[in-house]
């Protein structure tokens, strides 16, 4: 998995799902790098395989060339629990799915979303974290 996108992400790479993970819930966005802008898509409220079920379908809706996931550190840049967890869920997309998988750094991106007042604050969480990945993008 990649966390530098300025460099490493190729041209072909047009089109984006991005997943803000939780072991409950796990927020969708889609996006595209000619607008550099991404669109909340709903909550997965789903464990287990039947998340990756979820996924499938949105993944053969949407076709992305590539998948973005939203890692969370600590203030300081700190990993815990939740880092390891998600770039596990990272590892599994990439498995699963056969397409690269690129990290954003997504701390606060939650709270963010709350302070929109965003109705479903997951989906808008992964929004925010595509946004983020879409800008830095050359």
């Amino acid at each position: 998995m990649s966390s530098a996108p300025e460099n490493t992400v190729p041209a072909k790479h047009q089109s984006f799902l991005a997943f803000d993970y939780g072991l409950k819930r796990t927020g969708v966005a889609v996006g595209n790098r000619l607008m550099k802008s991404a669109t909340p898509q709903g909550t997965i409220a789903a464990e287990g395989d039947a998340r990756f079920e979820h996924i499938a379908q949105r993944i053969k809706e949407w076709q992305p060339d590539a998948l973005v996931i939203g890692v969370p550190t600590h203030p300081d840049g700190g990993e815990h629990e939740n880092t390891m967890r998600a770039r596990k869920f990272g590892r599994q997309l990439r498995g699963r799915f056969g397409l690269a998988v690129y990290e954003v750094d997504e701390r606060y991106t939650t709270t963010e979303a709350h302070s929109y007042g965003a109705k479903d604050a997951d989906a808008a969480a992964a929004a925010i974290i595509l946004d983020q990945f879409l800008r830095s993008l050359p």
